[in-house]
């Protein structure tokens, strides 16, 4: 029994940021099955493309009030104990996800998973942050966005096969268990995070206010949205074009496996050269990159090579999903980080609510093809962004 307990402390002599990436690996493994299917699970509810897409801009517009309003009890509460609970709030809520339930009552847990999830991702950055030497922290970033995007390599693919096979509702359910795998594991391995402020900046119109004063902050917020500009079309939008194509729900597995792949063997890469030589030139390529291939797809009427561009498309999102959150961080001061991360977070949002929200006002006049028009177009305007950025070189070694 000793020898057990033993080789289990030596196991759990991993570092912080280790320990961190294996957890990020399972909540994104859960996640990713969720995220896989909630476009078609919308759907069942409410049929049309347009009001799937109006719904989820409601969402993400409750997502991005909760950032701000939140602000006292991220900085007042330990962080560890916070993710945990916002764990054990989605493992809840996706179990009730695997029944057949009223879309009233979807309604109300949709939002409640939209309020839960900024908390979940305000504590867990945090906490990396508070893991990572300044010298190593986009390093650090990569390593652990490597490991979340391992998921969704393998997430999607066992979701379609899930959903195609038993329904959505089975998905919920094993997202469900993996969820509360997570807990486990972070609590068996000990990580305790307890930066905690005395003076809570309660003040919302006043942070709100002092965020958007720096003009770097500002440029960070644009750029951290607009990668997950991109995102929305990827999961919200492309998983309902491949079955108004009638391709089988298996092929929305094939396809977001296929995304995920470049993130995986790139994105650590790219940002250990981002510490190395700067940001600047990492960002503007990375943006470039979708912003031309997304103009290919509007010509194109092929869905195979569609899915194909957008594939390697992920190549330039592989250069900037972890350097955009390292970048905010290098340009904020260590005490202001507390206040400002999550502020930051809801550029995810409010870029998810103009993903979301102008592309279904297109569709109610133009076809699908214009959304490749106009998601290349977002991502031109972050490709001019980039040209203001700082290129900080944080020379971790």
């Amino acid at each position: 029994m000793g020898i057990m307990i033993r080789k289990q402390k030596e196991f759990f002599g991993l570092t912080g940021i280790a320990k961190l990436s294996i957890i990020s690996l399972i909540v994104s493994l859960a996640s990713s099955f969720v995220i896989t299917i909630w476009a078609l699970y919308m759907d069942s509810f409410i049929h049309s493309i347009v009001y799937v897409g109006f719904f989820s801009a409601l969402l993400t517009f409750i997502s991005v009030t909760s950032f701000f309003l939140l602000i006292p009890i991220i900085e007042k509460t330990n962080k560890s104990k916070l993710y945990v609970f916002s764990l054990f709030l989605f493992g809840i809520t996706y179990l009730i996800f695997s029944f057949n339930i009223s879309i009233y009552l979807f309604a109300i847990l949709a939002i409640i998973t939209a309020i839960i999830g900024t908390v979940r991702m305000t504590s867990f950055g945090i906490m990396v942050k508070d893991k990572s030497p300044k010298t190593k922290l986009s390093r650090n970033e990569g390593l652990v966005y490597t490991f979340a995007n391992l998921s969704f390599v393998i997430g999607p693919l066992i979701a379609g096969f899930i959903a195609s096979k038993y329904g959505l509702g089975k998905v919920f359910l094993f997202a469900s268990v993996f969820i509360f795998l997570s807990i486990l594991i972070f609590k068996i391995s000990g990580i305790k995070d307890a930066n905690i402020k005395k003076k809570a900046d309660t003040n919302i119109m006043k942070n709100f206010f002092d965020f958007f004063k720096n003009k770097q902050r500002v440029t960070a917020y644009m750029l951290g949205g607009g990668v997950n500009l991109w995102w929305v079309l990827i999961y919200l939008f492309m998983p309902l074009y491949i079955i108004r194509n009638e391709l089988d729900k298996i092929w929305i597995g094939y396809f977001l496996f296929a995304v995920a792949v470049p993130l995986i063997f790139l994105g650590y890469f790219f940002s250990k050269l981002a510490g190395k030589i700067g940001f600047r030139k990492i960002f503007k390529i990375g943006f470039l990159i979708p912003c031309l291939l997304a103009f290919a797809c509007f010509f194109i009427n092929s869905v195979y090579i569609i899915l194909a561009l957008l594939v390697i498309a992920s190549i330039g999102l592989s250069m900037l999903e972890a350097t955009t959150e390292a970048y905010f961080f290098d340009i904020t001061k260590d005490k202001e980080e507390q206040r400002f991360y999550g502020p930051y977070n809801t550029t995810i949002e409010l870029n998810n609510l103009i993903g979301k929200l102008i592309p279904s006002i297109f569709l109610i006049f133009l076809p699908f093809k214009f959304v490749f028009l106009l998601f290349s177009f977002f991502m031109f305007i972050m490709f001019l962004i980039s040209h203001k950025v700082k290129n900080i070189v944080e020379d971790g070694k």
